[in-house]
């Protein structure tokens, strides 16, 4: 994540959010996106991406989190997607009969120990992001 460099330490007590496009994510590999995203979710930072990860890659997600998750460190992450994923017909005749094209979906990721989801559903998600 490219750090701010216009900001004074005086206002950097709050919640960076880290709003990442579609467009910066389609020339990167999926493990160059996944390395980002926990960089700044390391950092403290709230991760949103405009246009959301694919399963695998929200998979390997998961999975390379949990291989980084220290007690005195690193607690994890929180993740929500709207719209569900589960709206799309995943199975292979789902995805020859509906078309190439993936559903577009917004993806939230924050530290497991900063962000708590109060509200999901599938037009809305609402979170409180604390300061810890």
């Amino acid at each position: 994540m490219p750090e701010a460099t216009n900001v004074d330490d005086d206002r950097r007590d709050g919640v960076q959010i880290d709003l990442i496009s579609g467009q910066r994510m389609d020339g990167m590999a999926s493990m160059e996106k996944i390395r980002m995203i926990l960089d700044g979710v390391h950092n403290g930072n709230i991760v949103i991406l405009e246009e959301g990860l694919t399963p695998d890659e929200e998979s390997k997600l998961i999975e390379v989190t949990m291989a980084e998750i220290s007690p005195d460190e690193f607690n994890g992450i929180e993740i929500e997607t709207y719209p569900k994923s589960s709206t799309r017909d995943s199975s292979l005749l789902g995805r020859i009969m509906g078309g190439d094209e993936p559903p577009k979906k917004l993806t939230v990721i924050g530290p497991a120990n900063q962000i708590e989801t109060l509200h999901k559903d599938e037009t809305l998600i609402s979170a409180l992001v604390s300061r810890n």
